[in-house]
């Protein structure tokens, strides 16, 4: 899945990632940065997650420019890409 980083707090490790297909927020595992070039994430920072038997964004990671595109609801809405 792909998504922005809607909130990050460094200090407890916990935060929110919005999707870009349905929009639906998920919560971040507390690992959810372990074994991943980031320390730590921005809001608005797009990433590439997945999500654990919890329902929980883990193994956020980087992904190509392909990967990281404008969703589809953005350009549909008349935004620039």
């Amino acid at each position: 899945m792909q998504g922005v980083i809607k909130s990050y707090d460094p200090q407890s490790r916990t935060g929110v990632v919005v999707d870009d297909v349905n929009r639906s927020e998920y919560d971040l595992a507390l690992d959810a940065l372990e074994g991943s070039i980031f320390r730590m994430v921005r809001q608005g920072q797009r990433v590439i997650f997945d999500l654990d038997e919890q329902g929980l964004a883990t193994q956020l990671r980087l992904g190509s420019e392909v990967d990281l595109g404008t969703p589809d609801w953005i350009t549909a809405a008349g935004g620039d890409a």
